[in-house]
């Protein structure tokens, strides 16, 4: 069959499913430009215009290339003009198109010159570019003035249209809590990429016939809004965006398969959730909708803040932040960003002042008070002593993270950002959600991501390395900025801001991130842990004191959180390893804190980052690229070694909360029940609960909690529970428990071990009993998440290995029989964590030796 053919087959397999075809790869639009030159029609023109890839897509490439020879009139085609074919290159947003239409601007067709001006003063993704044109432009060239001057002018924003006075919205309202979980579901991760199919998926395990009551809502004729109480908690921000914006958003022109716009409308909507909307080009708004039901035709005033039904205000808001007006005009905060950037470039060539025409960001009253340590790390990344709650900053990106399932949206966003380079000082791609059951979609991109992200100075992991937080908080340095495209981006020793793959893409190419600066909330401990208490009991204890003083409730209507998106920042624990505090750090996702500090000692530092280097270092020797980037990160943690130094909280620091935990109070284990990680309750309130499965793994663990399961195990022949899930967080943890012997006590109670990974935590891999009671180590426990219909409880490893041992959660008493004993005189050793630097000759093992003896493997779907 021929290309046509093949095309309108993959056509009719997509209308099956009820999705758009695929954007045509670089081969496909070879063969189409092939049949353009011979017979072109209106329809093979639609598919080089709306149906290939924009900025820098290897099928970009090769459109680029055709559409400036018939813009050079090299080649002549009867149906694209040459100043067609400029316009064409218009709509490619940046990248490979940008050369071919300044070359045009010599072009010695007046027309081809004028479409040149008009396409070139709308694109933003110029880059280095920018050079040539005002190289043009000082030589004499008078379209590349216009050029100039447009781009000073701020054309590209003021000829798109400003957010509307009124937009009358369809209401689809869900009600009470909708995580990211609803509206991407894990199991479904390997979609994520292509987004209408993705979005079929959308609320599928939540209500019934999601879809198609938003397509019966779409004929009343208006757009449709997505309203709940809570939105968008959980990770996954990007992708849940990504799906609402495909049902109630609108096309992108030369861009397929995505779209922008939409309106989200929510009591309250997650902070990261919120952003990633802002990025994306959509209105988020919180207001109460506790008025508003499916079906509802309501007019929203944004700039009167009113909400209106049957010509009543049902509610009033504040737009926040304050220049989200022209986010949405802008088509997003990111592409805002880019084009304030260029616009003050061109103002300067010219020797303009600052333009007047955007709306600059509501910044604080100075209080004169002092700063947290989030406020000196976040003000250091923005040249400044400190920052302020409110203010808004672009902090440099020391170190941003990417993982798998989201790996190949920041990859396509990376494409249309035009990026053939990273600007970050280091950008990390890890393999850990489909290391252990990789679909054939997951094995392609398994060996196509890792080039990808090296190819522009990024490091890229491989499968069966591991959890991407273990790895990359190995590669933070202290009292530095990152962000990374998983939630549980919480950096022990830094600030991270997570956020979704637009940000982190944007995050990765330029070396910055748009941030309004959170409050913070001080959670300060004092005393004396508890014999048989844990870290992650401490964890659960944050909620725990919060619901006791009135701060957080559990309830979805009306809820309380005093941690929603501000900064979690902890102290009183100064002598943690740097493993224990991101245990801490970790949960602050679960609270929905922005972010999270850890108020370290020096020591603990230095002892992580010796360790670090001699990783990093084992690293380049075993072939891990790109080596450049990772001797760069070495060379500065050297640097801090030489001269140790760390920020400190001001005495006089403002919080809008303090939360006092004292240690000797808590005298049993706290773990969150069924099916909420805010549920968080004593163990004597959930005793003899029976236990089907229990799962020891997730980002949530390291090398000590394994020894600590194995310790309570030892000696035992089998488990009381259905299956026992044990899987380290990184390859690194797996082979030292091996040689420790600790794989030997796993096989001899029958214990499932698998690639390390996320594993059973992610959701979209292996799954518990359909219905079975879960005990979990992992970081969340939503409906659904470990499997269908779970109810899942979260504590410790050592709480998990009782639960195995028992087939219950255990008594306080019989919790107090066991883990003391078993752990007496071996604390040292049990919790005592990898420290390369001390290992003789140490280097990355390889894992074959693990797979053989253990059992340990790789199993594709």
């Amino acid at each position: 069959m021929g290309f046509i053919e093949d095309y309108k087959e993959h056509v009719a397999e997509r209308e099956a499913l009820g999705v758009p075809p695929l954007p045509l790869t670089a081969e496909q639009t070879v063969e189409l430009i092939e049949l353009i030159k011979t017979d072109c029609n209106e329809e093979l023109l639609d598919l080089l215009t709306n149906r290939i890839a924009p900025g820098v897509d290897d099928a970009a490439y090769v459109k680029a290339a055709f559409l400036n020879d018939v813009a050079a009139e090299k080649i002549t085609i009867s149906a694209i003009t040459p100043e067609q074919a400029v316009v064409m290159l218009g709509m490619m947003l940046g990248g490979y198109n940008v050369k071919p239409m300044i070359d045009a601007l010599s072009s010695s067709n007046d027309k081809v010159v004028a479409a040149a001006i008009e396409a070139l003063s709308h694109t933003l993704l110029v880059y280095d570019a920018f050079n040539d044109v005002e190289e043009l432009q000082k030589a004499g060239n008078a379209a590349a003035a216009e050029v100039m001057t447009s781009w000073a002018n701020a054309d590209w924003f003021t000829s798109k249209p400003a957010l509307a006075q009124e937009i009358t919205i369809t209401v689809y309202k869900v009600p009470g809590e909708t995580n990211t979980d609803d509206l991407s579901p894990a199991s479904e991760a390997f979609t994520r990429s292509d987004i209408p199919l993705h979005a079929n998926s959308m609320l599928q395990s939540k209500m019934k016939d999601p879809i198609a009551t938003i397509n019966r809502l779409k004929e009343m004729g208006h757009p449709i809004a997505y309203v709940g109480d809570v939105v968008g908690t959980g990770s996954s921000r990007k992708s849940g965006v990504n799906s609402v914006q495909w049902h109630m958003g609108v096309d992108i022109p030369g861009v397929p398969n995505k779209r922008t716009g939409g309106v989200v409308l929510g009591n309250t909507i997650a902070p990261i959730f919120f952003a990633t909307c802002e990025d994306s080009g959509a209105l988020p708004l919180e207001l109460d909708v506790s008025k508003m039901e499916t079906g509802d035709v309501v007019t929203i005033y944004p700039y009167k803040g009113e909400a209106h039904k049957n010509g009543e205000c049902i509610a009033t808001f504040k737009l926040n932040p304050n220049t989200i007006t022209d986010e949405v005009r802008s088509g997003g905060r990111i592409p805002l960003i880019i084009g304030r950037g260029l616009t003050s470039k061109a103002r300067a060539v010219l020797g303009l002042g600052a333009s007047d025409i955007f709306l600059t960001a509501e910044q604080p009253a100075d209080t004169g008070k002092g700063f947290t340590l989030a406020q000196k790390m976040v003000g250091r990344a923005s040249g400044l002593a400190g920052v302020r709650p409110g203010m808004y900053v672009e902090p440099e990106m020391s170190t941003v993270g990417s993982q798998d399932t989201t790996g190949p949206m920041t990859r396509d966003e990376i494409k249309e950002l035009a990026a053939l380079g990273f600007n970050a000082d280091l950008v990390m791609q890890s393999f850990c959600h489909t290391a252990a059951y990789p679909k054939p979609s997951d094995v392609v991109m398994h060996h196509t991501l890792p080039d990808f992200i090296s190819n522009r100075s990024g490091v890229a992991l491989r499968p069966g390395d591991g959890v991407i937080h273990s790895w990359l908080n190995r590669m933070v340095l202290p009292d530095t900025v990152g962000t990374g495209a998983d939630s549980h981006t919480r950096f022990p020793i830094g600030i991270s801001f997570p956020g979704g793959s637009g940000v982190v893409a944007f995050a990765a190419v330029t070396g910055a991130m748009p941030l309004t600066m959170p409050e913070s909330v001080l959670v300060r401990f004092s005393g004396e842990m508890q014999p048989g208490i844990t870290l992650r009991d401490l964890v659960n204890a944050i909620p725990y004191q919060a619901i006791q003083e009135g701060l957080l409730t559990v309830p979805k209507e009306g809820k309380k959180n005093i941690f929603a998106g501000r900064i979690l920042e902890i102290e009183g624990l100064p002598n943690l390893k740097a493993e224990q505090a991101f245990e801490l750090s970790d949960a602050s996702a679960e609270r929905s804190a922005a972010a999270c500090t850890v108020l370290l000692n020096e020591a603990p530092v230095e002892e992580y980052l010796k360790s670090n280097v001699v990783l990093l270092e084992s690293m380049i020797e075993d072939g891990y690229e790109d080596k450049r980037t990772l001797q760069r990160r070495v060379d500065k943690m050297k640097d801090w070694l030489a001269n140790p130094s760390l920020m400190k909280p001001d005495a006089d620091a403002e919080y809008a909360a303090v939360i006092n935990i004292d240690l000797n109070t808590i005298t049993e284990p706290i773990l969150a029940c069924p099916n909420d990680p805010d549920n968080v309750k004593l163990l004597s309130e959930v005793a003899g609960t029976k236990i089907d499965e229990v799962f020891l793994g997730s980002c949530m663990t390291n090398i000590g909690h394994y020894r600590a399961a194995g310790e309570v195990m030892r000696g035992e022949t089998g488990v009381a529970v259905e299956k026992f899930w044990i899987v380290p967080p990184t390859r690194m943890d797996e082979q030292q428990l091996i040689n420790e012997g600790y794989y030997d006590v796993y096989k001899a109670i029958g214990a499932h071990t698998e690639v390390p990974g996320c594993s059973l935590c992610m959701g979209n891999q292996a799954s518990a009993r359909e219905g079975s009671t879960v005990f979990s180590t992992s970081t969340r426990n939503f409906d659904n998440r470990l499997g269908k219909g779970t109810q899942v409880y979260l504590g410790s490893a050592e709480l998990a290995a009782v639960c195995a041992k028992l087939g219950h959660i255990p008594t306080k008493e019989e919790y107090m029989s066991i883990v003391p004993q078993k752990l007496a005189g071996k604390a040292d050793d049990v919790y005592k964590y990898l420290n390369f630097n001390e290992i003789k000759n140490y280097h990355l093992q390889d894992r074959d030796i693990a797979q053989e003896k253990y059992d340990v493997t790789i199993k594709p779907v």
